[in-house]
């Protein structure tokens, strides 16, 4: 690995840079499980796009998700 020598300055402005970025970036996926996980595979079954085994897989995927063991219990309310 290759040695970086930076102005204190900088380093502070990209360690700041980064925070943020992380920040954003986990808010961001937060986002995609709002609805419960059987609504997104009803919603991906709806557009006739994808086969029964990949809507089976996607439910299994998204069921045993570290993120949805952390944050599934957030999930937005059913739908009108």
């Amino acid at each position: 690995m290759s040695t970086v020598t930076l102005p204190k300055t900088e380093y502070v402005r990209l360690q700041r840079q980064a925070q943020a970025y992380r920040k954003t970036a986990a808010r961001f996926f937060e986002l995609f499980l709002r609805d419960p996980i059987k609504e997104v595979v009803e919603d991906f079954q709806k557009t006739n796009l994808y086969t029964s085994a990949f809507l089976k897989d996607l439910e299994s995927g998204l069921r045993k998700s570290s993120y949805t063991k952390r944050y599934g219990h957030k999930t937005s309310s059913k739908r009108s």
